[in-house]
């Protein structure tokens, strides 16, 4: 399969064009960022071609890669799927409902592939024991922290402008979506949010399973308190996600293959747009209580 990247920032370099660039199964082709010197860096590194044109970029290949902003992915994944391309995306899939219901059904009326990397949810480690907990029944409640420290760090996401303007509940929130929401089902309803310091927020979720669930979600913690722990309790007992052994690349590469099978077998992965877009509603929902709540 012939894939293209769009994107050039940080995460980019760091995480998809060297996933895209080590997968057996892929032919990285190109290139594509909205800025074209930074793309033919990136281009040149890898040996691939670079795109002033993304419309050609699509034109030469069957998916693409995103790593781009969320305001910018989602106008432009909707133009390569009508160009039959499909997508390996990345969280969130928007900031806006309307955008992510976009994507979601322009990937339905085209029978295009697409997955969204969470993740937590391609570690080898995490993946398994999500799919453990997922088969055991009881679980009461659950308590998920997702602290980071990118605001009071070294961090190379600090000058994201959506990051400083959504902060933590649109960056890590769909990281601790996607772990909770396979194990204890949808979320019924979005029952507290409250704000917390600096960008901090807390939220209380009942969930489907009859489960509820409460989240602490930073992106200003101390370094030294920085991390994610997502804790279980139930009719089983404790248990806790697991670390993971291997960092994004690895796990991104594990997500590509999620795409290679959607695409050969036609059978949407449960990481897909669709998901994508219910994770959008759920913070969509949260974000609008907590414009009503007061501050710290």
């Amino acid at each position: 399969m012939r894939v293209g990247l769009l994107g050039t920032g940080p995460w980019a370099r760091a995480a998809h064009a060297p996933a895209l660039a080590e997968h057996p199964g892929l032919d990285f082709a190109g290139v594509w960022g909205r800025r074209p010197e930074a793309a033919r860096a990136l281009a040149e590194r890898y040996g691939v071609r670079a795109y002033d044109d993304v419309g050609a970029l699509f034109a030469d290949v069957d998916a693409v890669a995103v790593a781009l902003p969320p305001s910018v992915q989602a106008g432009l994944t909707v133009r390569a799927v009508r160009a039959g391309c499909h997508l390996l995306l990345d969280k969130p899939l928007a900031l806006d409902v309307a955008e992510a219901r976009s994507v979601a059904g322009a990937v339905e009326r085209a029978e295009v592939a697409s997955v969204v990397f969470f993740t937590t949810r391609f570690q080898r480690e995490p993946q398994a024991w999500i799919e453990e907990q997922a088969a055991v029944p009881g679980w009461f409640t659950a308590r998920a922290q997702w602290l980071g420290a990118v605001f009071t760090g070294d961090s190379p996401f600090a000058a994201s402008p959506w990051r400083r303007e959504r902060g933590a509940l649109w960056d890590v929130g769909p990281h601790a979506l996607s772990v909770l929401l396979p194990v204890l089902g949808d979320v019924r309803q979005v029952l507290t949010t409250a704000h917390g310091a600096a960008d901090t927020v807390y939220l209380v979720l009942d969930h489907a399973g009859g489960a509820s669930s409460t989240l602490t979600l930073s992106l200003s913690a101390p370094p030294a308190a920085a991390g994610a722990d997502v804790e279980l309790r139930g009719e089983s007992g404790v248990t806790l996600l697991p670390r993971s052994s291997e960092g994004a690349v690895p796990a991104l590469v594990r997500a590509a293959d999620a795409l290679l099978t959607s695409a050969r077998t036609g059978r949407p992965h449960p990481c897909d747009a669709t998901f994508g877009l219910r994770v959008t509603e759920i913070l969509a929902t949260a974000e609008a209580q907590l414009h009503g709540s007061p501050r710290p």
